[in-house]
This record gives structure tokens, sequence and C-alpha cells, in this order.
């Protein structure tokens, strides 16, 4: 469990490189629609944080919300939160499901908007895309630094089609995605504590993440 939660904050702090990367460099031949979705998301975001504002500042306010929303137009936290859930999705109550939904899309936003007070400089570069039945696969990777020394991040993204819009459901780092780690990590608790019990832990992370 330790390994998986592990490759969950690295998948996690994947995506949020790409939301914060101060710069993009497109590669031939990654002009299809999913592509250009993730990097107009990257592209919008980044111009946001751009525009520093004191720490609780009104100003910092205003800005974390109009982050948060660039991050739901882009992330289908439903979808991603559904399929996560696919072996309990079924025999949850309507209210339930919107409680964890909730949940699960507070938790994942709060941990983006502490990247405006982060100051991160990275490169993404688009390196193909590809079909996936009706999906599309986005790959990328992120360019970056660590104690000094350069090192790179292989991110896929998975994009599903909503109207016109292409947006992401699942973020994959090493082979492994945030939906198959969420439902690790769901169906354990969830077999100790009830789905009561996850809402409570989800519940108790959010607080302190907003605290």
């Amino acid at each position: 469990m330790t390994h998986r939660r592990s490759r969950l904050r690295l998948a996690i702090t994947a995506f949020s490189l790409l939301l914060l990367a101060a710069s993009a460099s497109a590669s031939a031949g990654t002009t299809g629609p999913g592509t250009k979705a993730v990097r107009k998301a990257n592209e919008t975001v980044s111009s946001l944080l751009q525009k520093k504002a004191a720490p609780n500042s009104a100003a910092e306010k205003k800005l974390a919300a109009r982050v948060t929303a660039e991050l739901r137009d882009f992330l289908d936290v439903d979808e991603l939160g559904r399929q996560a859930m696919v072996d309990h999705w079924k025999t949850l109550p309507e209210a339930q499901r919107a409680q964890f939904l909730k949940l699960l899309r507070g938790l994942i936003e709060a941990n983006y908007v502490k990247g405006l007070r982060a100051n991160l400089a990275y490169k993404v570069k688009y390196t193909g895309e590809s079909p996936k039945g009706d999906n599309l696969l986005v790959s990328t990777t992120v360019v970056a630094k660590r104690h000094g020394r350069p090192y790179e991040i292989e991110i896929e993204y998975l994009l599903r089609k909503e109207g016109k819009t292409w947006r992401t459901f699942d973020v994959v780092t090493d082979g492994v995605g945030l939906v198959e780690n969420y439902r690790a990590m769901f169906n354990k608790i969830i077999s100790k504590d009830g789905m009561d019990g996850l809402i409570r832990r989800m519940q108790k992370k959010l607080d302190q993440l907003q605290s």
C-alpha cells in the first residue's frame, strides 16, 4: 500500500507540474485536438500563476478561484471518480455519490491551488497523440530540475470528448494512472471501514488542506 501511495503522490505531482509549467514547447506532429486541449490548459493556468498575490490576501483567493475554474474545465473529476469507484458505484445511493464526488473534487483542487505560492519553472514537451478507443491519449515529457540537476517525467493524459471539448479523466505516470491508484486506495479503505469511513477520511484530509 505504501508503494501505491507513493505512485499516487507521484502521479498527482506530475499532473501539477504540467499545470504549473512556466513554458511549453510543442513537438512536430503533435497538433491534434487532444494535444491542443492539454496545451491550452497549461498555458492558461501558467499565465494565471504568473500573477503573484500576497498569501491569504483577497487577491490570492480570487486568483485561486480562477485557477480552480480552469482546472475544472480541463480535468473531469466526476468521470475520474466514477471509474475509480467502479466496483461500488452502482450500489451507492445518489446522495452518497454526490458527496463523494464533491470531496474528491475539493481534495484535487486544494492540492493544485497550493501552486499559487510556488516558484516553479518547468518545460513541457508534447511528444505524441493517439486514439484509444473513443478517447485520445496525449503523451508529454516534463523537464524540470531536482537539487539543481535536470530530470524528466513522462506523463500521459487520457481524454474523452464532451460535445466539442476534450477533457482529461486519467493521468498516467510510469505506466500507472490516477484512476488505478485511487481505485486501489478506495477499495482498501472501503473493505475496512465502509463507504462512511472513506467519506470521513476524505473530509478530514480536505479540512486539513483548507485550514
